[in-house]
């Protein structure tokens, strides 16, 4: 099965609360073991001791065939963090969340959880490990329902026990069990996912069980069941292949930028630079990098201009697509911050664009007066009207500026939909990975007849097209 078939199994089949969907966590929402990077940041901070350090290899090495095995696996692992305060344990799952986690996040997951929320079914994260090691990502996903191993805690202080049984083999299959009879759920309609073998019971306790990325064990096992097997591009770490291709990526763009400096200045003409610029840095830089653009709805990019293109932001990447899809004749508003990149804030400068002092409201505002006239002489703006890349896909609040500008210059709004741009260059990170960008132009909108008094409403409604685009993409005619 592929993910497109697992989609589609979600949007035609039941709706509504009865039915839920419980995904297990490492390996089947993230790429690897999220416990890695909180054991790993202890010991980076000396926070590790030997004993401690010896005990955790020692029961590394025994494996964990049995849930004695793993129980006693557990105790070693949390026994560490004894003294420390749940908020501190919150505060370090966010931060390895913003810095690492997120950026192992399977895409296909996310496309996953959004279907079945936008189904209205039920979605739970389970996994064997604590809350603080699942909180940051089950938010950012909108996961309203987490099982975990609970760990003991009083007076808001870890004691380093577990406070019961852990949640792995069967221990997850009776939490499940639990959650489905407190909560009404039918399990006659109810999906499961999960990557390994210890977790077969677990995905029984549903009709519609699915091996995600399974091991040996697990496909077995699926295979014996006549379970669906789904597998997720694996992320693994950035290796050689990866730095030559960001390498070539980055040259190709500087070759670009200096060649197409070259044309304008024998014409010239600073109007033959950035045309030059833009026609080829994206086409070179992307090529060489292995990443290709898939358009649909191109036309709508050339239908009515000047225009206020907005997009969904998710990775440095981002200009290069757009530049890629506009082509020529447009300019757009970024962050101050990035004026100060030293690749793209020289280019950007170069291209006209309007840096906002995120910071300021009103430097902000004072700074988009200028582009509303940039509008009205026949030249496009581009603006992410979320203010900020998102740590995952899901489409954050819009803010008011973009639209206010198109109101005012008397131009449509054209919403450009970005998917997987934040699998080829993730937020936090500076290599590239090959593979495709799927982009969707859509329609123009008019917003003639839009008024102060609505228009919070209007941009709800542009958000909610995010939204459904990206769970169910348009198909190219």
């Amino acid at each position: 099965m592929n993910i497109e078939t697992a989609l589609e199994r979600v949007r035609t089949g039941p709706q509504g609360p009865e039915t839920a969907a419980f995904f297990d966590f490492d390996g089947t929402i993230v790429h690897g073991f999220s416990g890695l990077h909180f054991f790993r940041d202890r010991l980076l901070s000396g926070n590790v001791g030997a004993t401690e350090l010896a005990a955790a290899m020692l029961n590394g090495m025994r494996g964990t065939e049995t849930e004695d095995d793993f129980d006693r696996f557990a105790a070693t692992v949390f026994k560490a963090w004894r003294g420390h305060s749940e908020q501190e344990l919150y505060d370090l799952g966010n931060r390895l969340f913003m810095s690492t986690i997120a950026g192992h996040l399977y895409p296909e997951a996310w496309q996953l959880v959004g279907a079945h929320q936008n189904a209205g079914h039920t979605v739970v994260i389970a996994s064997s490990a604590s809350r603080y090691q699942i909180q940051a990502c089950s938010d950012a996903l909108g996961v309203d329902h987490v099982l975990y191993t609970p760990l003991e805690v009083r007076d808001g202080v870890l004691t380093g026990r577990v406070d019961g049984r852990s949640l792995w083999r069967s221990g997850k299959a009776r939490a499940a069990r639990a959650f489905m009879d407190t909560h009404g759920i039918d399990s006659d309609t109810s999906y499961s996912y999960s990557n390994g073998g210890e977790d077969a019971g677990f995905l029984a306790e549903t009709a519609n069980p699915t091996a995600t990325n399974p091991d040996r064990t697990l496909q077995r096992i699926a295979l014996e069941k006549g379970w669906p097997i789904l597998r997720f591009r694996p992320r693994g770490t950035p290796g050689a292949k990866e730095l030559v291709r960001t390498a070539a990526a980055y040259g190709g763009l500087i070759g670009s930028v200096w060649t197409g400096l070259g044309l304008g200045l024998l014409n010239g003409s600073r109007k033959v630079a950035l045309e030059s610029i833009l026609n080829l840095g994206p086409e070179v830089s992307l090529a060489l990098a292995g990443i290709d653009v898939r358009v649909v709805g191109q036309a709508n990019a050339w239908a009515t201009r000047p225009a206020v293109f907005i997009f969904n932001h998710q990775s440095q990447l981002d200009p290069m697509i757009l530049a890629k899809v506009l082509r020529k004749d447009f300019t757009g508003v970024a962050k101050q911050e990035i004026a100060h990149d030293p690749l793209f804030g020289p280019l950007l400068r170069f291209g006209g664009v309007t840096f906002v002092d995120r910071g300021n409201t009103e430097r902000a505002v004072a700074a988009l007066g200028p582009v509303v006239e940039t509008l009205r002489e026949g030249t496009s703006v581009v603006i992410a009207p979320e203010g900020t890349r998102s740590l995952t896909p899901a489409i954050g609040g819009f803010k008011k500026g973009a639209f206010r500008i198109a109101i005012e210059a008397g131009v449509p709004i054209v919403p450009i939909v970005i998917r997987n741009s934040g699998e080829m260059l993730w937020k936090h990170s500076t290599l590239l990975r090959s593979g495709t960008v799927d982009v969707a132009v859509l329609d123009p909108i008019d917003v003639g007849d839009w008024s102060p008094d609505d228009l919070g409403d209007h941009i709800a409604e542009v958000e909610d097209l995010y939204r459904h685009t990206l769970g169910r993409w348009p198909v190219a005619p």
